[in-house]
């Protein structure tokens, strides 16, 4: 499962070996001022939809690339029985790959707050 740092000035997302296969890209940083909304949900692989370039295991993960035909463009590394967030970005300020980030992470309450905490103090 994925592993997300939170700096002064980004968001940084760590894959595993497993899900960079899938991803095909080394940590992302993402610039805490291109983070327009955060979201803690209960089952993240509802989230993701759309064509893809990744890994569907019906029910069980998602790891790759959503919405490449209508949109949104998500980066997704979502599990079944995890939590987890919907970053929804500035897709022009986080480097013009992603509209959103849909990811599985165990403390994610905590990272909601703490990104919504320096999210506000950047603006």
């Amino acid at each position: 499962m994925a592993l997300m740092n939170i700096s002064d000035t980004g968001l940084t997302i760590e894959f595993t070996g497993r899900e960079r296969i899938w991803i095909r890209r080394d940590p992302l940083t993402v610039p805490l001022t291109a983070v327009r909304r955060v979201t803690v949900l209960d089952h993240p692989l509802r989230a993701a939809h759309g064509a893809r370039k990744g890994l569907h295991a019906s029910g069980v993960a998602k790891i790759g690339t959503w919405g490449l035909i209508t949109g949104p463009r998500q980066l997704v590394a979502a599990y079944r029985d995890r939590p987890g967030l919907r970053v929804e970005l500035d897709r022009a300020a986080a480097g013009g790959d992603f509209d959103e980030l849909v990811l599985s992470l165990d403390d994610a309450q905590m990272l909601a707050r703490l990104i919504e905490q320096r999210v506000g103090s950047t603006r």
